[in-house]
């Protein structure tokens, strides 16, 4: 693309553009008054998003200790539920070994006494007999595990 050129004086001038001798026109400087705004209002507005007000300080504040003393109480809450299973398990533990215990014991006693012997000696020494059919009262007792007794057993 080639260019024209005239010669004004001493100075060599385009012949293409449309403004002469460097001015702009009023709708230039204005668009460009208005870009330049746009430009500057655009940087104010990055800036305060990227500032915090004290409100917004106060709020994160509140939620961090919040968060913290949640967190906080979470983690004591574990360590009690902790505690109390190695407790139920020790308690669990204790209560096996007592069966266990008693089991053995039990078997001690029920091996150690003879039944007949002592049914021999409370018949031979001691003068003990069945008892007859008249010495036996039967009573009809309901459901519950216990007796009212409201006067005396007949002999």
């Amino acid at each position: 693309m080639t260019k024209n050129y005239y010669i004004n004086g001493n100075t060599v001038r385009e012949l293409d553009s449309p403004v002469r001798g460097g001015r702009k026109t009023r709708e230039e400087i204005e668009e460009t008054r208005r870009r330049k705004n746009r430009r500057n209002a655009i940087r104010r507005n990055r800036q305060r998003a990227m500032e915090m007000n004290r409100g917004f300080v106060v709020f994160l504040t509140v939620c961090v200790l919040v968060t913290a003393f949640t967190a906080a109480a979470f983690v004591q809450l574990q360590a009690q539920m902790t505690n109390h299973m190695r407790n139920v398990a020790n308690l669990e533990s204790q209560v096996i070994d007592l069966r266990a215990d008693n089991d053995v014991r039990y078997k001690k006693l029920t091996t150690s006494v003879d039944l007949n012997h002592i049914k021999k000696v409370a018949m031979k020494e001691l003068g003990m007999s069945y008892p007859s059919k008249d010495q036996v009262v039967y009573y009809t007792v309901d459901n519950n595990n216990f007796m009212d007794q409201y006067e005396d057993i007949p002999k």
